[in-house]
């Protein structure tokens, strides 16, 4: 049974719960509250009826579930800035898959991303400012396609994961809503 999606607060009402005192994550501790109280257990166990894991990028814009066309249960989602598959990404799915059953990966980039404009100068200046270098990459890319690419390959060259022949990636089109699948052979 699928849960419907409550539309998403408004920037005002974001302002008006913090002037009224409280924050948003106030606000999301009280949206909790209610859907708590009308919340039934679905009786799922966490493996995903699709057996699928979809790595994708954190942006906001993106509701993978509706674009995806899935449902409570379906699938696995594992997001990260950029979408990158990095040795986290790895962690995941493998635990996705050893453990919980997943044979499929797909693995989503977007247009607009903010990944596209950084580069590991973001890294150094943070260590600068905070006296501290981060262990983790930036990851940072100019070329969606050619990334999509490489997060394919990292994941079909994994020796941790048991399923790598149904790996597919795609760019999403955070304008129209599109998903564009890219060949790994390109």
């Amino acid at each position: 049974m699928p849960i419907p999606a409550s539309q998403p607060p408004s920037p005002s009402s974001d302002r008006a719960a913090v002037r009224s005192g409280g924050t948003v994550t106030d606000r999301l501790v009280e949206a909790n509250q209610r859907y708590a109280a009308a919340f039934t257990d679905p009786g799922m166990d966490a493996r995903p009826v699709l057996k699928v894991a979809v790595v994708s990028c954190m942006d906001a814009r993106i509701d993978l579930h509706a674009a995806l066309g899935l449902e409570l249960g379906d699938c696995h989602t594992i997001r990260n800035a950029g979408g990158v598959v990095t040795d986290d990404i790895i962690r995941s799915l493998t635990i996705s898959q050893r453990a919980l059953g997943t044979r499929s990966v797909v693995l989503i980039h977007h247009t607009g991303c903010g990944l596209l404009n950084l580069t590991e100068d973001f890294r150094h200046d943070l260590a600068a400012e905070v006296g501290q270098r981060p262990t983790w990459a930036v990851e940072a890319f100019k070329d969606l396609d050619e990334d999509v690419r490489q997060s394919m390959q990292r994941v079909r060259t994994s020796p941790f994961l048991l399923h790598t022949d149904d790996v597919r990636g795609f760019v999403f089109d955070v304008k129209t809503g599109l998903l564009r699948e890219i060949d790994s052979q390109d």
